[in-house]
């Protein structure tokens, strides 16, 4: 028995069933499982779906319409010659099956969802027909229909228990249900009606068409929310903003597919476009009020804290994207921690631990961060939320289940979080790079250096009380003294220097600085004192492993700080200050966050609602980024040509 939730298995794989093989497995399996069985048809389109683990879990079968279908035809609109000409543009879900001992909540729902633009595809290579229509039919006493209407699927009536033998009609007395979908937003239009159907049928599928949202339906971006100084001054004059908010449409378009239900479509649009916004306060409802009324909170509240759809895939869209914007082969990553002040103590993970933004211990939630820098630009990747100790004990069960934890989560500190994120992003293959920057939370321990993905160099920063040896000490095994165990491990003879401090280090006065221009700000070239130190690390009174001592001084303040390097003995000391100038771009990125896109806005609790805000906080970030990119390009365009250039400088497939 598969008892997974819908994370675990999603995304889908739909496979059409061509090859003899597998169209023998696909009748066999119908013909034991499904209680119509299956005989032999003409023009039917099988599917197997699988987990993405390759685990066999549904099997779909989608047919010719039916010739004469009243509450349907009644629906649409239909005469008999509009009919004729276009029932080749509907399909009729025939046989749909989920195998026995697939116990998955939402599962069906999702793939009923998830396979519309997969069969859409199929149909129209197949029968050269574009697919604009949908039916199926739901034995009432057998099934209630769940799955289809949690899809979008809308009841419009029953059938009259007839069913077309050998062009006559048979009565056999079993009445169905009848479900219709809406492929495309234009549905009278691609069916050939002459006119609407009559206000009269307001309680049947005409009524409901217009309140269903279409998956090429776009919501508009008013022109007085948008945000112009987000995250930075852009001098943007209308025609720019005109221009943007068709890219955003274009943009948010390239996550269409992340979401289990059509409705979703828009409801994330809003979401991203409430956090583009120059609203004070970016939570749920002044967002879906502003955009779109009151009528709208509830299902914005929903979307994000209960609604039916994996943030992973989300997640994933959101990394490829980055990818595509700004990976490049000098690229670093980043990891740091970034805190959130709470009030209340019913929110996931929050408790009274260290706030890095207040400065002290305080009531927070605490948030890990995978980021990514080059010369191309920076973009959030990656969050973990941190769960203390005290959330793992039995008396905090009630609020695992109010907080939606994930059953199975076990506490992990917050560097083991960061190693995850690093090497999922490392595995994945879309980012160039073989540097990590990050804060003394992962210099000072040495067991994330060591588990490092293999080739990766590192950046971290340290704590200026930091022991280190400037020369490798004699170390030896103490000899026994014939009372308790006998040593094992050496030790550091004695009369060997003692271990010294980094920041003792710093103020030799052998050390040779260097002033060099880390970076590029906004109010010009940022620059700095630095020097570097091939030191042996301390492990208590025991030598470790030789690294570089990586020292950076504000010519501003004269503020000092320290770094450990895992880079070989012989790399140029360019390549160390130009990686040192890509640690602070992850900064960059919580400042923007948390000062223009809402970042730290948020008033959910549960533990989907935080992960789901915090991807469309990265997504809106990485909009910016690329109208950044858009408008550098019209810059250049114009100077060029002495003029405008071609509205083609903002499509979105040339980043």
């Amino acid at each position: 028995m598969l008892e997974k939730a819908l994370r675990d298995v999603v995304p889908l794989r739909f496979e059409e069933v061509s090859g003899q093989l597998k169209s023998r497995q696909w009748n066999a399996l119908m013909r034991q499982h499904h209680y119509l069985g299956y005989r032999k048809s003409v023009g039917c389109l099988k599917y197997l779906i699988y987990a993405r683990d390759g685990e066999l879990l549904a099997l779909t079968g989608w047919s010719a319409a039916v010739w004469k279908l009243r509450s349907r035809d009644r629906a649409i609109g239909w005469d008999v010659r509009e009919r004729a000409a276009h029932l080749g543009r509907v399909a009729n879900n025939s046989r749909f099956l989920m195998l026995p001992g697939v116990t998955i909540a939402h599962l069906a729902s999702h793939l009923l969802a998830r396979h519309v633009a997969v069969l859409a595809r199929d149909w129209l290579e197949h029968y050269g027909e574009p697919l604009v229509l949908l039916e199926t039919f739901v034995d009432g006493s057998r099934f209630s229909g769940a799955s289809y209407k949690a899809a979008n699927w809308i009841h419009v009536g029953t059938t009259k228990g007839y069913a077309r033998e050998g062009g006559e009609f048979r009565y056999h007395g079993e009445r169905k249900e009848v479900y219709l979908y809406a492929v495309t937003k234009t549905l009278y239009r691609d069916l050939g009606c002459a006119s609407v159907p009559e206000v009269s049928l307001r309680h049947d599928y005409l009524s409901c068409l217009p309140k269903i949202v279409t998956r090429g339906e776009r919501m508009k971006l008013e022109l007085q929310t948008w945000n112009k100084t987000c995250p930075a001054p852009m001098n943007l004059g209308e025609d720019d903003l005109t221009e943007l908010m068709k890219e955003l449409n274009i943009y948010h378009a390239l996550y269409d597919d992340c979401f289990g239900r059509v409705e979703h479509g828009p409801l994330s649009q809003m979401y991203l476009q409430g956090l583009l916004s120059n609203l004070p306060r970016k939570s749920v409802e002044p967002m879906a009020i502003t955009i779109s009324g009151e009528s709208r909170v509830t299902g914005l509240q929903k979307f994000i804290g209960t609604g039916v759809w994996e943030v992973q895939v989300l997640a994933d869209k959101h990394r490829q994207e980055a990818a595509r914007t700004v990976s490049d082969p000098d690229g670093v990553w980043s990891l740091d921690g970034s805190d959130f002040p709470k009030k209340g103590k019913e929110s996931v993970g929050v408790a009274r631990q260290y706030c890095g933004r207040l400065g002290k211990i305080d009531n927070c939630q605490a948030g890990v961060f995978l980021a990514y820098a080059s010369r191309k630009g920076y973009a959030l990747l990656d969050r973990r939320l941190f769960l203390p100790e005290d959330w793992f004990s039995k008396e905090q069960k009630e609020r695992w289940q109010k907080c939606r934890i994930p059953e199975g989560t076990t506490f992990k500190m917050k560097w083991e979080l960061a190693l995850e994120m690093l090497e999922k992003a490392v595995a994945s293959g879309l980012f160039a790079g073989r540097w990590v920057t990050g804060d003394d939370a992962y210099g000072m321990v040495p067991e994330f250096r060591k588990r490092l993905p293999k080739g990766l160099l590192c950046l971290l920063d340290i704590p200026c009380d930091t022991l280190v040896w400037t020369k490798r000490p004699d170390t030896c095994i103490p000899k026994s003294s014939g009372k308790g165990r006998p040593f094992t491990r050496e030790r550091v003879n004695p009369g060997q220097p003692k271990p010294k401090t980094v920041a003792k280090l710093a103020a030799d006065p052998t050390l040779i600085w260097q002033t060099v221009t880390i970076a590029q700000g906004a109010k010009g070239p940022i620059q700095a004192e630095v020097a570097r130190w091939r030191v042996v690390e301390a492990y208590g009174n025991f030598p470790g492993e030789e690294i570089w001592v990586f020292f950076r001084r504000s010519l501003a303040d004269g503020q000092i700080k320290y770094a450990f390097s895992n880079a070989p003995k012989d790399i140029p000391f360019q390549e160390m200050i130009r990686v040192s100038g890509l640690r602070w771009p992850i900064e960059q990125c919580f400042q923007e966050g948390k000062g223009e896109i809402g970042m730290d806005h948020y008033e959910h609790r549960s533990w989907d609602a935080w992960h789901r805000h915090m991807t469309f906080v990265f997504i809106a970030q990485l909009f910016l980024l690329r109208m950044r990119h858009h408008l550098k390009k019209k810059s250049s365009l114009d100077a060029a040509a002495g003029g405008a250039p071609d509205e083609s400088r903002f499509a979105f497939q040339d980043v």
